[in-house]
């Protein structure tokens, strides 16, 4: 079997439609990180970077994109939500993946201990105080400390994959 080397992608022709493709390989959960802006409005967005990063001390992190219109609220909050959405919330998805100005309308959703909405209907939800900031790129990636948490076993989680929501099933 011949075995090809690959070489590196020029950076100046890089083709970021097939980038995002590529990128989109990789099968995820779907969650929506949310807080609360300077006046006490809530703001969030449908994230495609959320991973937990340690147990001691307990941390996870979110990238928010800087066009973003909640970029501000993220950027300058010292705390933040993420609510691991579970299979029957497609549209709460959609809804903070689109440009809305209200995506809270008509949305179910809770205090933290910090004042981070939490969807009380979600797979499983973190309430995060602001850790660290590192700027990256196009993005802002935000690290927070776990302060509490929950999760629902008999929810299934919602899945990205390819562009498309995939269920995962029932375990056996």
């Amino acid at each position: 079997m011949q075995h090809q080397k690959l070489r590196p992608a020029d950076a100046a022709s890089l083709d970021v439609a097939e980038l995002r493709r590529t990128l989109g390989s990789f099968a995820t959960g779907v969650a929506v990180a949310t807080t609360l802006d300077s006046e006490g409005v809530p703001k969030g967005f449908t994230a495609n970077s959320f991973t937990s990063v340690s147990l001691d001390p307990p941390l996870v992190l979110v990238c928010v994109d800087k066009a973003a219109s909640c970029y501000g609220a993220f950027a300058s909050s010292n705390h933040f939500g993420i609510n691991i959405l579970c299979e029957h919330q497609q549209h709460v998805s959609r809804a903070f993946a689109s440009k809305s100005a209200d995506k809270f309308a008509n949305m179910q959703w809770v205090a933290g201990i910090t004042g981070s909405p939490i969807f009380p209907d979600s797979a499983a939800w973190l309430d995060c105080e602001l850790y660290n900031r590192v700027e990256a790129g196009d993005h802002l990636v935000i690290i927070g400390k776990v302060l509490g948490f929950g999760h629902a076993p008999a929810r299934q989680p919602l899945g990205y994959h390819r562009g498309s929501y995939i269920a995962f099933g029932s375990e056996s």
